[in-house]
């Protein structure tokens, strides 16, 4: 059944009304009729089985026939704080982290970044545009929020039950073990630095703010690999 997002719509009423892009997907694209069943998701958690009543390019109603709380939420809440990656990478990292499970996509600005935040409205909409496409994708009724970006030294860290710093000068404690030691927590931040990696200061500094800096192997992955390969990591050890 194909997933549509019904955004800032109310999925708690019997008959929902699709506008803009969704609609012309509907209605141009794939030319949908009325009795075509579908899945809404209002990216907040909820998806609802519907069937459309009329479709126009612009315009689709929709009748409301079943609701229920989405299946393919994880229950280890886990928030990426990715360090900006050089022009191109960060929607990769965006749509795979989305399809692991991600509740949330901070981009932060480190020392060592080469990318600098431009203050650009549209780039943050087309981020969140990438994570909307890929939790439609993969089932999910809840769409991670992509934030602004953030300055790594002014991350706010007191929130979270963990604080897992993937830094390659750690040779001691892996990921597994920084889990293993903390069961049963259900909000996890994960730090991933830029092409350059932290300067030792910035790893200081999160560590003295309760984070756990740990080893993802005995390889170094690019920026843009090491947050997939910790989140896929944390699912399987947390069962989510």
């Amino acid at each position: 059944m194909r997933r549509f997002f019904a955004e800032n719509m109310e999925l708690a009423g019997d008959t929902v009304v699709l506008t803009g892009d969704e609609a012309r997907h509907v209605s141009a694209v794939l030319r949908m009729q009325a009795g075509d069943r579908v899945l809404l998701i209002d990216g907040a958690g909820t998806e609802c089985e519907a069937e459309i009543v009329s479709s126009k390019e612009d315009r689709v109603e929709l009748r409301v026939t079943a609701r229920r709380e989405g299946q393919a939420e994880p229950e280890t809440k886990v928030t990426l704080f990715q360090c900006l990656p050089k022009q191109g990478k960060m929607e990769v990292v965006i749509q795979k982290c989305v399809e692991l499970g991600v509740h949330a996509v901070v981009p932060a600005v480190s020392r060592r970044c080469v990318v600098k935040p431009s203050g650009n409205d549209n780039k943050l909409t087309r981020w969140n545009k990438v994570s909307q496409e890929a939790a439609k994708q993969c089932g999910r009724a809840f769409v991670p929020e992509v934030m602004r970006p953030v300055s790594l030294d002014k991350i706010d860290l007191s929130g979270y039950g963990l604080v897992l710093l993937a830094y390659e000068n750690e040779s001691e404690r892996s990921l597994k073990q920084a889990l293993r030691e903390r069961p049963g927590v259900s909000d996890i931040a994960i730090i991933i630095g830029p092409e350059g990696g932290f300067e030792p200061a910035e790893a200081e500094d999160i560590v003295k703010k309760g984070g756990v800096t740990v080893s993802l192997g005995k390889r170094i992955l690019r920026t843009e690999t090491a947050g997939m390969a910790m989140l896929a990591q944390i699912m399987y050890e947390t069962e989510s």
